[in-house]
């Protein structure tokens, strides 16, 4: 007998930063108080989080990444999913909406963006990281 949970797998995201700017998508379904995000979905078993945030780009938003480092994990406050945090470099492509049932929208923010589309801020390790190459491009 197989137990039955609802627990949601974890999650990985991707934190591509190009040109000065960092890619987000806009879901279709707010997440609680989370409408914008970064690419990502859940971590299929036998994945790392670095290959489910590099798959998860291209099913989303058709672009190619390349993983570079975890910059984090946590159990999201307001969602209570065990995410993961990957820093990716983009490889080729360009950001559009892809999967049209799960994404509306997709943007390239500046720096001085951000609390516009995360006002409730973001995870620190990724704020750090974007701190670091979004003030130096």
């Amino acid at each position: 007998m197989t137990e039955q949970t609802d627990v949601q797998p974890p999650v990985s995201t991707a934190i591509i930063a190009a040109d000065g700017r960092v890619l987000m998508i806009r879901r279709r379904q707010r997440e609680g108080k989370l409408l914008w995000a970064f690419p990502g979905g859940g971590i299929e078993a036998g994945e790392s989080p670095e290959q489910a945030a590099v798959r998860e780009t291209d099913e989303e938003v058709a672009v190619e990444v390349k993983a570079t480092r975890v910059l984090g994990d946590r159990v999201h406050p307001n969602t209570g999913v065990h995410m993961s945090y990957v820093a990716c470099e983009l490889v080729s492509g360009t950001a559009i909406v892809k999967d049209e049932d799960e994404i509306a929208e997709v943007a390239w923010i500046s720096h001085s963006q951000i609390p516009e589309y995360v006002p409730y801020g973001l995870f620190g390790p990724v704020q750090a990281y974007l701190d670091e190459v979004l003030r130096s491009a």
